[in-house]
């Protein structure tokens, strides 16, 4: 048995169940191994029957007194009841569709109970509780995983492959260096991977963890530092400041630069006017005025004879950015198209052409633009907006495109994040902060109230309607789910057009084609849908001025950064805007969290409480790295990533690839990158 032998080769598997793992993504031995549990439960905590509590979930000791009986209930479900007890009470223990249990319960055995502990009027009850029988000499298991699950899949199932694939997670290979395990006391790689799923004691359970968090922190600060190592060594196209009339294109902009707009600039020009690969991530809060610097950094390169690529995650906002580039550059002979999948095919092949000819100066596009087809005739630097729909593959992939040069980039994000988790979330860039907004820019006035003010906040929209505004509605599902009270998309809009039937109202949620979600937006950007019903879809940079409203239902499940990028799609033109945050009445908790978004528009200073609140896991959730997920450290544990930091320093420096010493580590690098990359970034 080998890391990349198939999941469906083991005998508790097969071809047909097989299926099911590939939903979990377990295709392999290997990626069953990494499928770590979700957390744990402790069955080993055994109580008296008398020291139990109504409602509790706990596991009892006890003898099985009566002999079991079946019966049928009203609505036709098949049940056991028994009594059992230990020697400080008796429960009623009942068994729903387990009628395989009456043959094999035996009166007078012992077993171990583990389920909720109900209290009735005449007794004390469990209802299907798990149950394993006590046998004399062989200790029960105490600490049980539980795993995510898909449909159709029961616990068990992971159980029984894990225990098959035993032998070959005890022959696991250390992939980190004999002398890092010493220094930091850590477990050996098979026993961590042994103890992770198939636990002995809480100890050696937390011991598994740490050790296995740190070697993919290790990873992944290797994978980091090799990118930028392998980028830095590459020649890119140095392009002087002198000459290009930068300062003239500075000043005919229709407002003045703020002092760290002009800082920013600076770092980039410094950054391009070198012959090794600008690689710089520019974070600012929400209207900061990252485009300007985005335009100041592309005028540069175009002056210097190259050419620009703009890439966006949506359509929309590529035809948004051609607009306003259009617009900044239009006294400057600069050549603009925009690329994307909606384009006609003749145009498509026309714009190729014109691209690989150098009649484009600037191209603006979604992922059309890393299409193989796609070629550019000297692509001296790629601009990427919002980092997180934009990773590391796909900056790969165009940079291949610019043939014996490497590009220079620049990362625009709009997610204010503190410092300490951007250098570790993005290692491989350098960071530029545009910590100032522009005078005059407007705050949003924003209320946090419960679900009881719904219906004066519609009839406020209502109002602003009338008065020629739009709103938005953001809603957390896009169809209504019957185990949960929160709000959807679909149903929501369909009930506030019988509430408002004067009203033009749209839904917008990510299960619309691309096609459709960008007809919708269009028509709201235009004014011709007065609300739109969205889920977080509408979240990234979409520019509509007239909106005027945000409200946000169920805002209680939402991160306050979330919420904060939300509230920054309104304010975007000269009349008052407005935020609306409706949570449910209950929650006293949600409703301290949300104030804070009341007492400031400090994109940075949301952040930092939000990492406080909820951790940095939370708080990045797609964001890291653009692709790449953790499955089991935690970035919050500080010290763990400065010191997996250190020693990926000291590793690089001795050389990672084609070093014997680190060959296995090397290959947890490789696979790391590849997984959320599709293709190996180092060869």
């Amino acid at each position: 048995m080998e890391r990349a032998t198939p999941i469906r080769y083991l005998k508790t598997v097969g071809e047909k169940r097989s299926a099911l793992f590939e939903k979990l993504g377990i295709s392999t031995v290997g990626d069953l191994v990494s499928f770590y549990p979700r957390r744990y439960v402790n069955k080993g905590d055994i109580k008296k029957v008398a020291d139990t509590e109504n409602g509790e979930l706990c596991s009892l000791i006890m003898r099985i007194d009566t002999k079991s009986k079946t019966a049928i209930s009203r609505n036709g479900l098949n049940y056991i009841t028994l009594l059992a007890s230990d020697d400080t009470g008796s429960v009623s223990v009942t068994f729903f569709n387990q009628q395989w249990l009456e043959k094999s319960l035996v009166q007078g055995a012992k077993y171990r109970f583990y389920g909720k502990m109900v209290y009735s009027m005449f007794a004390k009850t469990m209802q299907s509780p798990e149950i394993e029988a006590v046998i004399e000499g062989k200790p029960l298991r105490a600490i049980f995983p539980i795993y995510p699950l898909t449909k159709g899949f029961a616990q068990r199932n992971i159980y029984n492959a894990i225990n098959q694939i035993t032998p070959y997670i005890k022959s696991i290979k250390d992939p980190v260096p004999a002398e890092v395990i010493e220094k930091y006391s850590l477990m050996n790689k098979a026993e961590a991977v042994e103890q992770i799923h198939l636990p002995e004691n809480m100890e050696k359970l937390e011991l598994a963890r740490r050790r296995l968090a740190f070697e993919e922190l290790l990873t992944f600060q290797l994978g980091i530092q090799n990118m930028r190592a392998k980028i830095k060594k590459e020649n890119a196209i140095a392009m002087p400041l002198k000459g290009t009339n930068a300062g003239k294109f500075l000043s005919s902009l229709p407002f003045a630069l703020t002092a760290a707009q002009e800082r920013v600039i600076k770092e980039i020009y410094d950054d391009m006017e070198k012959s090794q690969p600008m690689i710089r991530l520019v974070q600012g809060d929400v209207g900061s005025g990252k485009t300007v610097v985005a335009a100041a950094a592309i005028y540069l390169a175009i002056r210097n004879g190259c050419q620009a690529a703009m890439m966006a995650p949506t359509e929309i906002l590529a035809r948004q950015h051609f607009e306003t580039f259009s617009k900044l550059f239009e006294k400057f002979e600069i050549k603009i198209e925009y690329l994307t999948g909606s384009v006609t095919a003749a145009n498509k092949k026309k714009l190729r052409e014109q691209l690989e000819n150098g009649e484009i100066d600037l191209i603006i596009g979604t992922h059309a633009l890393i299409q193989q087809s796609v070629r550019f005739s000297k692509l001296g630097l790629i601009v990427a907006d919002e980092q997180h729909r934009f990773g590391v593959s796909q900056r790969a992939m165009l940079a291949d495109k610019s043939g014996e040069y490497s590009p220079h980039v620049l990362v625009m994000s709009a997610t204010p994040i503190p410092r300490t988790l951007s250098l570790i979330m993005y290692g491989d860039l350098d960071l530029s902060v545009i910590d100032e907004l522009p005078p005059g820019r407007q705050i949003i006035e924003t209320y946090a109230v419960d679900d009881s003010y719904r219906n004066r906040v519609y009839n406020f929209i209502k109002n602003q309607v009338e008065a020629g505004r739009q709103a938005y509605i953001i809603c957390p599902l896009v169809e209504d789910n019957e185990d949960n009270n929160l709000k959807s998309a679909e149903q929501h809009g369909a009930d506030l057009a019988a509430m408002l039937p004067t009203l033009k109202i749209a839904v917008l949620h990510g299960k619309l084609s691309g096609r459709k979600k960008d007809e919708i937006m269009n028509k709201f950007s235009n004014g011709e849908i007065d609300v739109l019903v969205s889920t977080t879809v509408v979240e990234v940079g979409v520019d509509v001025p007239n909106a005027t409203v945000m409200v946000v239902e169920n805002a209680e499940r939402f991160g306050l950064s979330q919420l904060h990028q939300l509230r920054g799609r309104v304010g975007r033109g000269k009349e008052k805007s407005y935020c609306v945050l409706i949570y449910e009445k209950e929650s006293e908790k949600a409703k301290q969290r949300l104030n804070i978004m009341s007492s400031t528009n400090d994109g940075f200073e949301i952040a930092r409480v939000d990492l406080e609140i909820r951790g940095p896991g939370e708080l990045i959730g797609e964001r890291q790295h653009g692709e790449i997920r953790f499955k089991i450290a935690d970035i919050a544990d500080m010290d763990m990533v400065n010191a997996t930091k250190e020693e990926a320093e000291k590793i690089c420096t001795e050389g990672l690839f084609g070093n014997e010493k680190y060959a296995e580590l090397a290959d947890e690098v490789n696979l790391m990158f590849r997984i959320n990359n599709s293709e190996n970034i180092f060869s």
